[in-house]
C-alpha cells in the first residue's frame, strides 16, 4: 500500500484516493468495544480511523511500561472492519488529555526544555519511540504517521521537528509523515517540516483555511486533519455543543474542495481514571485554570458509548454523496442497563502512605506521584496573635484543617478564601490534583503546593503523606455508611442480568472518584457540573454481582447511587 500526494490530492497505489477519516482514541474506550466502534465508523462513510498514542498511558512511571498491546490490537480492529489508520504518536498530543500525553516525570525533569531538541527532553522521546514505533510501523492498515502535533501553536525549534521525523524514519516508519497546525502563516511556518506533508486543523471556514495552506505549502494535498465537529467541557462551565446541521454544512464545504478530512472527534469516549487534562484561559479572570470533565463525549457523531447521534446521520448523508457504493448498515448497539438504585452499605478510612519530612512542601512530582492526594502537616508556633494563613499556588484543590477542624476548601480557579489562625496550631492541608494543562505555554506544570505563610512568615517543617489514585484501591471497610465530612471510601454491591452500558447518577454526591469492579471510571464533581453522571462501559460489568467503590472527598451526605440508562451531561449550550 503506497500513499502519495500532490497539490490536487492523494493517490493510493496509483489511483486517486480521498481520505475520509474519523478520530477515535483507544485509551478512551475498552478494547471489547472496538469492533463495534469500527463498524459504526464505516457505516458513517469513513474509510480510515485516526488515533493518538498517549505516552503517559503507557509509561506513567519511568521504565514501567503497560498496556502496549492495545496499540496493535486497535489497529487490528480497524483492519478487520476494512478501515485504514492514521497514527499520531506524539510525543505531545494535546487531545484534552492530561499533560498533553507527556509523562509527568518527564516534564518535571525537562522543565522549560519540553518539546525542544534539548537532550533532557529528546533523549527520553527517542526511547519512547523505541518502544512504540515497532508496534505500528509495519502494520498493513497504517496510511500516515504524524511527526508532532500542532507544534506551530507552541514553538519554532526546527531542529526538534527534524529530529522527530528522522527518528520515525530510522525506526522503520515507511508511511508518509505529516504535521498538523492551525491555518495561519505563524502556525504553518513554525510547525511544518520541509519534505513532509502539512495539514490544517479548523472547525469552519474551509475555503480560507485551504487558501492559506496553499499559499504556504503549494505542493501539499488539501487535508483538514482535525475538523472540530464538536467540543469538550470544563468543570464549572456550561455544556458546549454544536448544531448538527451547522457542522454538516462545514463538512460539505470541505468535501466540495475535493479535500480529505479527519473528523475530530468521530467518537470521543471517556477520560477514564485521571486522564482528563485542563486548559488555561487567563482572559476569563483569575488564574484561568479550567480542568476538563471526565466525559469526552465531545458532542461527536458517536456519543460516549458509541451510539449514533443526529450529527452521525447528517454526516452520513454528506459522505454518501461522495461514496462509490451504498454505505453499510449500522451494527446493533449493546444493551442499556436497567434502572436501579445502588445502596452504599460500608465505608472505610483513607489511609495515606508516609512519604517523609521536608522543610518545604514538595510537589507531587518530587514525591513520585502522578495523581492523587498529598497531605501536608505542619505546626504553627505560639503563642501568637491571629494572622492570615496564605497558601501559595495551590494546584489544584486543598482542604485546610486547623487543629482538626475544616476551615476552608481552596480552589485554584475559585474565589480567594480568608483563613485567620492564631498559634500554636496544628495545620493539615490535603491537596488534590486535577488534570494537567494540555495546551499552551503552561504544559508540564507541577502539582501540589509552593509554600504556606502565616502572616509574612514562611511555615516550615512538613510531614508528608500521599494517596495515589490507583486502578483498584481495595479499602479496608470498618463501618456502615454515615453522614460526615472529610475524605472516605464508601462501597456497595449491585446485580445486573447482563453486560450493558449504564450511567451512575452522582447528583447526591460532591466530589471524588469512582471504581466499578476495580476499574477507575474517573473523577466526578457534581457540585461544579456540568457532568453529573459517570459512564460505565459494558465490558466493566459482570452478569450477577458487581462492586462499586467511591472516594468522596468533601463529605458523605447520601447512601444511594442511581444506576441506569440515562447520561447526566446537564443542560446543553450551543457553541
Amino acid at each position: 500500500m503506497t500513499l502519495s500526494y500532490d497539490q490536487h490530492g492523494f493517490s493510493l497505489d496509483g489511483s486517486p484516493h480521498r481520505i475520509l477519516s474519523g478520530a477515535a482514541h483507544y485509551f478512551r474506550s475498552c478494547p471489547e468495544q472496538w469492533p463495534h466502534l469500527m463498524r459504526s465508523l464505516a457505516a458513517m462513510g469513513l474509510n480510515t480511523v485516526e488515533t493518538y498514542l498517549a505516552w503517559n498511558h503507557h509509561e506513567p512511571v519511568e521504565g514501567e511500561w503497560r498496556r502496549l498491546d492495545e496499540i496493535p490490537r486497535f489497529l487490528d480492529a480497524a483492519e478487520d472492519a476494512g478501515l485504514r489508520t492514521i497514527v499520531r504518536p506524539g510525543p505531545y498530543i494535546c487531545a484534552e488529555w492530561d499533560n498533553g500525553g507527556l509523562p509527568s516525570w518527564l516534564t518535571a525533569r525537562a522543565g522549560r526544555s519540553i518539546r525542544t531538541s534539548a537532550p533532557v527532553f529528546l533523549d527520553p522521546v527517542k526511547r519512547y519511540l523505541d518502544a512504540v514505533v515497532p508496534l505500528f510501523a509495519d502494520h498493513p492498515s497504517v496510511l500516515m504517521v504524524q511527526i508532532e502535533n500542532e507544534y506551530g501553536s507552541f514553538g519554532s525549534d526546527s531542529d526538534y521537528l527534524a529530529a522527530l521525523a528522522a527518528a520515525l524514519l530510522e525506526r522503520g516508519v515507511g508511511a508518509p509523515l505529516f504535521t498538523s497546525d492551525g491555518p495561519s502563516d505563524v502556525m504553518l511556518t513554525g510547525g511544518a517540516v520541509p519534505g513532509h506533508l502539512a495539514t490544517v486543523n479548523f472547525g469552519s471556514g474551509a475555503t480560507a483555511a485551504f487558501d492559506t495552506l496553499r499559499q504556504i505549502r503549494p505542493d501539499d494535498a488539501p487535508m483538514c486533519m482535525e475538523f472540530w465537529c464538536g467540543w469538550f467541557d470544563h468543570w464549572g462551565q456550561g455544556r458546549v455543543t454544536r448544531d448538527a446541521d451547522d457542522a454538516a454544512a462545514s463538512l460539505h464545504e470541505i468535501l466540495a474542495h475535493e479535500a480529505s478530512v479527519n473528523l475530530y472527534m468521530a467518537h470521543g469516549g471517556t477520560n477514564f481514571g485521571t486522564g482528563a487534562g485542563a486548559n488555561h484561559h487567563p482572559e476569563h479572570g483569575g488564574e484561568g485554570f479550567r480542568p476538563t470533565v471526565t466525559s469526552y463525549d465531545y458532542d461527536a457523531p458517536l456519543d460516549e458509548r458509541g451510539a449514533p447521534t443526529a450529527k452521525f446521520f447528517a454526516f452520513r448523508e454528506e459522505f454518501q454523496q461522495v461514496a462509490e457504493a451504498p454505505l453499510p448498515e449500522l451494527p446493533e448497539l449493546p444493551p442499556l442497563a436497567e434502572q436501579q438504585t445502588i445502596r452504599m452499605t460500608r465505608e472505610g478510612p483513607v489511609r495515606f502512605r508516609p512519604a517523609g519530612r521536608s522543610p518545604i512542601p514538595p510537589t507531587f512530582e518530587e514525591l513520585g506521584l502522578d495523581h492523587g492526594l498529598v497531605r501536608y502537616r505542619a505546626a504553627i508556633p505560639g503563642p501568637r496573635a491571629p494572622l492570615p494563613l496564605t497558601l501559595e499556588r495551590v494546584r489544584d484543590r486543598a482542604h485546610v484543617r486547623v487543629d482538626g477542624a475544616l476551615r476552608a476548601i481552596v480552589e485554584r480557579a475559585g474565589e480567594d478564601v480568608e483563613i485567620v489562625v492564631s498559634g500554636p496550631a496544628e495545620l493539615e492541608i490535603v491537596v488534590e490534583s486535577m488534570g494537567r494543562i494540555n495546551y499552551g505555554p503552561l504544559i508540564g506544570e507541577t502539582k501540589g503546593l509552593d509554600a504556606v505563610r502565616h502572616g509574612r512568615q514562611q511555615v516550615h517543617g512538613f510531614d508528608i503523606d500521599v494517596l495515589p489514585i490507583s486502578d483498584d484501591p481495595r479499602p479496608e471497610w470498618d463501618a456502615p455508611v454515615a453522614p460526615g465530612d472529610g475524605p472516605r471510601y464508601v462501597g456497595g454491591d449491585f446485580d445486573v442480568r447482563e453486560q450493558a452500558d449504564g450511567y451512575l447518577d452522582l447528583s447526591g454526591w460532591s466530589k471524588g472518584y469512582v471504581w466499578v469492579n476495580g476499574f477507575c471510571l474517573g473523577r466526578y464533581w457534581t457540585a461544579a457540573g456540568p457532568q453529573t453522571s459517570l459512564y460505565v462501559p459494558w465490558p466493566v460489568l459482570h452478569p450477577g454481582r458487581n462492586e462499586i467503590v467511591i472516594l468522596e472527598l468533601d463529605g458523605v451526605t447520601s447512601s444511594d447511587v442511581p444506576f441506569g440508562p440515562h447520561p447526566g451531561l446537564a443542560a446543553r449550550r450551543a457553541s
